[in-house]
């Protein structure tokens, strides 16, 4: 794997997505996951052993506004020469869509391109950098696949916010996502036939995702 990711990956990436299945996560894909890097218990090199174990085909590392996880699962995968799992970058970023704030993801993106410079700081973007417009924006810039985290988790309905994150030019929804944290883990089915309508109305990709905090990859604490 190179420093960069080439078109080729990102044009994976988007068939992966295109593809997703209500199965797909958490044994085959797993778009949503955190470190130590930033609010999450596990290091990127036990996130990256536990997901080859588990057997993913492909996933991402979500920190919230860092990549220093990746960058270490990366190396990771490179140590052990382990090519059986495709590691894209990603990040989680908090951003003010109005009339709330919502987290917003980007997948598939260069880590170096200067526009994510104030997202990479480890904390949430101040002023103008929090507005979702120049979050999508810099991610777009950066090459990224733009998804709107959890739809249903926030104090507006997804029939509200994902109109306005569409018009501001997101790519994809967080569909397959279990709100209540259930053991196994399973899709919440309510939220995920809402977001999944509505991101089909607009022509959106479907992402899916254990938003994992904790020490288990199949859960989300």
């Amino acid at each position: 794997m190179g420093n960069q990711h080439s078109p080729q990956d990102l044009t994976l990436l988007r068939q992966v997505f295109t593809n997703i299945q209500p199965d797909s996560c958490p044994k085959h894909y797993n778009f949503h996951m955190h470190t130590n890097c930033s609010d999450g218990k596990l290091t990127p090199e036990d996130l990256m052993a536990q997901a080859v174990e588990i057997g993913l085909q492909g996933i991402a590392i979500t920190d919230h506004h860092s990549v220093g996880g990746y960058y270490r699962a990366k190396q990771w995968l490179e140590t052990q020469a382990i090519d059986s799992i495709q590691l894209w970058t990603g990040i989680e970023i908090t951003a003010y869509l109005p009339p709330v704030d919502v987290h917003i993801l980007g997948y598939g993106f260069d880590p170096l391109d200067p526009n994510l410079a104030p997202y990479l700081t480890g904390r949430e973007p101040r002023g103008v950098d929090a507005r979702a417009e120049r979050v999508i924006n810099a991610l777009h810039h950066a090459g990224a696949i733009v998804v709107l985290a959890h739809p249903s988790r926030y104090r507006r309905s997804p029939e509200e916010l994902i109109p306005t994150a569409v018009a501001l030019g997101i790519d994809g929804v967080e569909t397959y996502y279990a709100y209540n944290n259930p053991n196994p883990w399973i899709p919440s089915f309510e939220q995920t036939e809402t977001v999944k309508r509505l991101g089909n109305s607009y022509n959106l990709l479907h992402t899916c995702g254990t938003d994992t905090h904790g020490l288990n990859l199949l859960q989300r604490l």
